[in-house]
C-alpha cells in the first residue's frame, strides 16, 4: 500500500518501508523484491498521471542515472549483506537528509544553472535507487527546483521511474539473482493492495495534512534507518 502511496504523489512515505524490509530479509534480497512491486506501482501511475510529463527533465538526469545505477550494481555484487544493509541505511538517511532540508530550512529551492547539476542529481540518485530505491528525495529536490505544477511533478516522476526501475530489472536478474521466481510469486500477492494504495495517494494527496505527515515520516524513517547499523 505505501508503494502505491508514494507512486500517486505521497512522497517520502516508502522511506519507511525501505530499512524495515532490509532488517526483515537482508539488504540485497529485499531490494530484488521490491522492484518488481515498485514496477507495477509505476503502472498505476502512468495510467493517471501519464499525459502530464515534462519530458525535458526526465532525458536531463536519465543518462547518468544510468552511470550511478551500474556503478551501485558492481559495487552491490562485491560486498557483504551486513555491508549492503549500512549502505542502504546510508541512502536512505541521506535522502531523508535532503527531504529534512528541504522541509524544514528552505522550502523554495532555487535551480542552480551550473551544467554539472542534472548529471550529479542522476548520479546520486541512480547508486541510492539500485542500492536501497531510495532516491525519492533526491529526485524530488531537482524536481521541485523546476516549480513543477503538482500533476506535471508527479507525471515526470512517474516516467522517470519506470524507465529507471527497466533499467534495474536486468542487473537483479543476472547479476545479483535477486528476482527469482520466489520473489516474484510474492509480488503477485502484492498487487491488489498495491493497486489500493495508488487508489487512496490519488484521493488524498490533496487532504492529508502535510506538516504532521511529514514530520512523521522522517521521524520514523530515521529510526528504522539508524536499526540497520546494528
Amino acid at each position: 500500500m505505501l508503494l502505491g502511496m508514494q507512486k500517486t504523489g505521497l512522497q517520502g512515505v516508502i522511506l519507511f518501508a525501505i530499512p524495515v524490509l532490509a532488517a526483515i530479509f537482508g539488504g540485497r534480497v529485499s531490494v530484488g523484491l521490491v522492484l518488481p512491486m515498485y514496477s507495477v506501482a509505476d503502472l498505476f501511475a502512468l495510467y493517471y498521471y501519464h499525459r502530464d510529463a515534462d519530458w525535458k527533465h526526465v532525458f536531463r538526469v536519465l543518462p547518468a542515472t544510468v552511470v550511478g545505477i551500474t556503478i551501485a550494481a558492481l559495487v552491490g555484487a562485491s560486498i557483504s549483506d551486513e555491508a549492503f544493509r549500512r549502505i542502504i541505511a546510508i541512502c536512505v538517511l541521506s535522502s531523508l537528509a535532503v527531504l529534512a532540508w528541504r522541509e524544514f530550512v528552505r522550502r523554495d529551492v532555487a535551480i542552480p544553472r551550473w551544467w554539472w547539476f542534472p548529471p550529479l542529481i542522476g548520479l546520486a540518485g541512480g547508486f541510492a535507487t539500485m542500492i536501497g530505491n531510495a532516491s525519492a528525495s533526491i529526485m524530488a529536490l531537482y524536481l521541485l527546483s523546476m516549480q513543477l505544477p503538482k500533476k506535471s511533478y508527479i507525471g515526470t516522476s512517474a516516467w522517470f521511474y519506470f524507465f529507471n526501475n527497466l533499467i534495474k530489472i536486468p542487473f537483479h536478474v543476472f547479476l545479483w539473482g535477486t528476482i527469482t521466481g520466489s520473489t516474484l510469486a510474492i509480488n503477485a500477492l502484492m498487487v491488489p493492495l498495491i493497486l489500493v494504495g495508488a487508489m487512496i495517494g490519488v484521493r488524498v494527496v490533496r487532504l492529508i495534512p502535510e506538516k504532521p505527515y511529514r514530520i512523521f515520516v522522517i521521524g520514523v524513517t530515521l529510526v528504522a534507518s539508524v536499526l540497520l547499523f546494528f
